[in-house]
């Protein structure tokens, strides 16, 4: 398991060929990346010039480590890799990625899943849009709680 949070660009091909250095037995990698939008999701006319994300230290890398944890308690996995930028990035710029390594797809794809859908609601990183007309943190989507509910996890 690797986690990292860190202000720099990310090289996601690196990054899997890394995971699959001296691992024979990985015969899946999923990743999953996500970026800045170029215009705020609810309104969809308001352009980006930025996003700022913020996060707490020391708590943000112990939520990741959990949110491992249960992957890899719930399926077979070989690795797991987590990146998550912070501070200034703008659009179309990586913001976080998931890449989870196993000996067969299906294991992959659920546990890359997971992964991401926790990251969503328990990770503690906050998000600030700066558009053309305003600035505003990023609120939980209704969505994103309702497909964490989804999976079951007990408290």
């Amino acid at each position: 398991m690797t986690i990292y949070i860190q202000k720099e660009l990310f090289d996601v091909e690196k990054i899997i060929s890394n995971l699959r250095k001296n691992k024979p037995s990985i015969g899946a990698v999923v990743s999953f990346i996500g970026y800045v939008r170029e215009y705020n999701e609810d309104t969809k006319t308001k352009k980006l010039k930025q996003m700022y994300l913020e996060h707490y230290p020391g708590m943000s890398e112990k939520a990741l480590m959990k949110i491992e944890l249960n992957a890899k308690s719930r399926w077979s996995l070989e690795d797991i890799f987590i990146v998550h930028r912070i501070g200034k990035l703008l659009p179309r710029e990586p913001i976080v990625a998931v890449v989870v390594a196993s000996q067969h797809r299906k294991n992959a794809f659920e546990a890359c899943e997971f992964i991401i859908d926790f990251l969503k609601t328990d990770a503690p990183f906050w998000k600030k849009e700066i558009s053309d007309q305003d600035e505003l943190w990023v609120q939980n989507r209704v969505e994103d709680n309702q497909k964490k509910a989804s999976w079951n996890i007990e408290k």
